[in-house]
């Protein structure tokens, strides 16, 4: 019915290094539904492990329901989670849910990484 998203994990990179704030880059792609958001949230789970700001790029999601609201909600409280660049369908359901309220979106990945 869907497919998985492929969530990137990649640094920040300045040059070739991870961004000094410690500022990590998830890329969700595609559907994010009851299906696929496990992995999304996995890997949401596992960056806010490690690194205090974790920034989600949302440009190319296509589709999102309540189980992404659910696995940014669960990230957001974990770490400093920022969404960067959402896609229309993101948008709507960030500010139907009211999210939009409560974590930072932003227009561009670069002011999603520098706060």
């Amino acid at each position: 019915m869907t497919t998985a998203p492929t969530p990137r994990h990649d640094r920040l990179p300045a040059g070739d290094t991870p961004h000094p704030r410690g500022t990590w880059i998830i890329r969700a792609v595609g559907e994010i539904d009851v299906d696929t958001a496990d992995s999304l949230h996995a890997a949401l789970a596992t960056a806010a492990r490690t690194y205090p700001v974790v920034v989600l790029d949302a440009a190319e999601v296509t589709f999102a329901d309540s189980s992404f609201v659910n696995a940014v909600v669960r990230a957001h409280r974990r770490t400093r989670l920022r969404i960067a660049r959402p896609s229309p369908q993101v948008r709507h359901l960030l500010e139907l849910t009211t999210q939009d309220r409560h974590m930072p979106v932003y227009t561009t990945l670069a002011e999603a990484v520098e706060g």
